[in-house]
């Protein structure tokens, strides 16, 4: 019987050589920021790199691939495309953004099938054409070894196909909704919590109370510590965090903008199970996403 771990060995990442912020998810990314260098290809190059480095310092097994396209600014966000899980699965979604259509890469699909063992690919993808989206690990937050998939409702999230993906990965759906603020709908759930092994990041404050009791209890008798986050941490992007099984024990990878704005009593929470590694990001951050967007996990079995 194979073994279901949360925290995966291995990851997909992508260095973009013409990376930006997009102009078409700028709507309702409230964390996104217009780039404000003149060139910031090189420095997000660079942040990939870096990042790279330091996951691979810590054991973590990284495909890197490369975007020369200049028509896909957010490509450095690939966990939003694809998903991968312990029984073989391999999913595609359908993204909101045109241009992020453009993502879904033949050639890293064809690389883990040869690398993994990949037993049925979903794709969903031609659901765009009815308007209707789910952006892959980004709109659900999956907890592997409960079989849980959280999902905050937004446009990005159609909670019809949460269902549907649910149903097809034998995963138990928990739909709520949260918003920032100004009551703005949270566009991605990953911004918003991160399941880890032993604990669980979430803003509960951005939860309606009503739906609050039902989603810590899930979350709890899972046996998760909860780790509480405030707006502001959300704002610094510390729910945009995730486990990674280094040679050493598992880690939790953030960005320093994230590390900076934790409690030290959240941190030792944290420290009980994962080792912390924070990287910097800035570049990318001003795009809307952090560290949890640019890691797509592989739970795939090795061949």
């Amino acid at each position: 019987m194979t073994t279901i771990f949360q925290a995966p060995q291995a990851a997909v990442m992508i260095r973009p050589h013409h990376f930006t912020s997009n102009p078409q998810t700028m709507q309702d990314n409230a964390f996104q920021q217009a780039c404000s260098e003149n060139n910031p290809n090189n420095r997000a190059y660079v942040e990939v790199s870096n990042a790279v480095r330091a996951l691979e310092l810590a054991g973590v097994k990284v495909h890197l691939f490369e975007d020369t396209s200049t028509k896909t600014p957010d490509s450095v966000f690939p966990n939003n495309w694809f998903s991968t899980h312990s029984d073989g699965q391999l999913t595609i979604y359908p993204m909101y953004a045109p241009n992020r259509r453009l993502e879904v890469r033949s050639d890293i699909i064809d690389f883990l099938r040869a690398q993994y063992q990949v037993t049925n690919i979903n794709d969903y993808s031609y659901l765009t054409a009815e308007e209707i989206f789910l952006e892959g690990t980004g709109s659900m937050v999956i907890d592997h070894q409960t079989k849980v998939a959280y999902a905050v409702e937004s446009k990005r999230t159609n909670t019809d196909l949460v269902n549907q993906v649910c149903q097809q990965l034998g995963l138990q759906a928990e739909i709520f909704n949260a918003y920032d603020k100004n009551q703005v709908s949270v566009y991605h759930t990953n911004v918003l919590m991160c399941v880890a092994t032993d604990f669980a990041m979430i803003c509960l404050d951005m939860v309606p109370e009503h739906q609050r009791t039902k989603l810590v209890a899930c979350l709890t008798q899972s046996g998760h510590t909860l780790i509480e986050l405030s707006y502001e941490q959300i704002q610094h992007f510390c729910g945009n965090a995730i486990e990674l099984q280094g040679s050493t024990g598992r880690i939790l990878a953030l960005s320093t903008t994230a590390y900076r704005a934790l409690l030290p009593e959240q941190i030792t929470a944290i420290e009980k199970s994962a080792k912390l590694v924070a990287i910097d990001i800035p570049t990318i951050e001003a795009a809307g996403g952090s560290v949890r967007c640019m890691i797509a996990g592989v739970h795939l079995n090795n061949r």
